[in-house]
């Protein structure tokens, strides 16, 4: 029997006695406090998400889910961390549209969003919702036309970065209306919102989850949601498209990644715990109420829509004449 046979058969054994063990670790699985990276700063839509969801899981594995806020470009700081990380199952991170599908047309990134995750689940899809200062003097999106084009370039709008969902719904408004107004990027939502509350700069197309309750208190005025259909969330706000601009649509996504190189049996493990916690008729109504519409999906099918919108909004990027700043 030749040495390849030999190291061969040695492989096969091994792997058969180390089944059970697999098996074993499947269902002790976490063991320790798992850590769940936000590219982001807190206050904003995805780490308003990551923290409804944490303490669900907690509950379900038994063990405490960190969520550990990591910002700065636009998203790529925390996503190359999570990327680097040990492949373990006890990191896992927040990816969400712009450094995942967007980014990768507009700058080099420190990390590829194909090769280096494992994707886990698209956990929601949500909407961005039109909201301007107290001082606009504009109550519906075609009076902000009209005074966008009174005063070219007057008006400043902010977003979450270059290349962020805000910052892409504000240039396809610009590009649809024909407005002119400057670009002030943000290192999250949080921040961008402070601004927009104390009246620094004039609009913003906020996460409807993370503007809700501005609006509501009154700080901030809404104009109109940018989805195909209004939000469950803001049912009373029209979209951009029936307020005045046919054609218009924009949402943005949120699911969670391992790095790649997580065994498959842990990515299975966690996309069956978040897809079920997601699924808890109290959770999915508490996430509608705040803009989410929960999604849940398998890893495959997480896999191929990554692929697809980094497809699609690389041609909206190459017909718009979009750049980073």
């Amino acid at each position: 029997m030749s040495v390849r046979w030999l190291q061969f058969g040695a492989v096969a054994m091994m792997a058969w006695l180390s089944a059970p063990l697999l098996a074993q670790d499947a269902r002790q699985y976490p063991t320790r406090p798992i850590r769940f990276i936000v590219p982001l700063p807190p206050g904003g839509g995805t780490d308003l998400l990551a923290r409804t969801i944490a303490p669900k899981l907690g509950e379900k594995w038994g063990q405490t889910v960190v969520v550990d806020n990591r910002a700065g470009a636009s998203g790529a700081i925390g996503l190359d961390l999570a990327a680097k990380a040990v492949p373990d199952g006890y990191t896992i991170v927040a990816g969400y549209i712009a450094p995942m599908s967007i980014n990768v047309s507009l700058t080099k990134l420190p990390y590829d969003p194909v090769t280096d995750f494992a994707p886990v689940t698209l956990t929601v899809l949500t909407q961005n919702v039109l909201v301007v200062h107290p001082s606009v003097p504009a109550v519906t999106v075609k009076e902000l036309i009209a005074l966008l084009k009174s005063k070219p370039g007057h008006y400043h709008y902010a977003s979450t970065g270059s290349g962020s969902s805000p910052h892409l719904s504000a240039e396809l408004f610009k590009i649809r209306t024909g407005v002119n107004m400057n670009h002030v990027p943000y290192r999250g939502a949080g921040p961008a919102l402070i601004d927009l509350i104390a009246g620094q700069v004039a609009l913003y197309f906020a996460g409807v989850s993370s503007a809700l309750p501005h609006v509501q208190a009154g700080k901030l005025r809404a104009l109109a949601a940018t989805g195909s259909r209004r939000s469950p969330a803001m049912p009373e706000l029209p979209t951009v498209a029936e307020a005045g601009v046919p054609g218009y649509e924009s949402i943005q996504w949120h699911g969670v990644l391992a790095p790649a190189k997580t065994p498959v049996w842990i990515l299975d493990k966690l996309n069956r715990d978040f897809v079920a916690v997601l699924n808890q008729p109290e959770l999915k109504e508490r996430l509608l109420t705040m803009g989410f519409e929960v999604v849940a999906s398998s890893r495959e099918q997480f896999a191929s829509y990554i692929k697809e919108e980094i497809a699609k909004w690389a041609k909206v990027i190459k017909e718009a004449g979009i750049r980073a700043d």
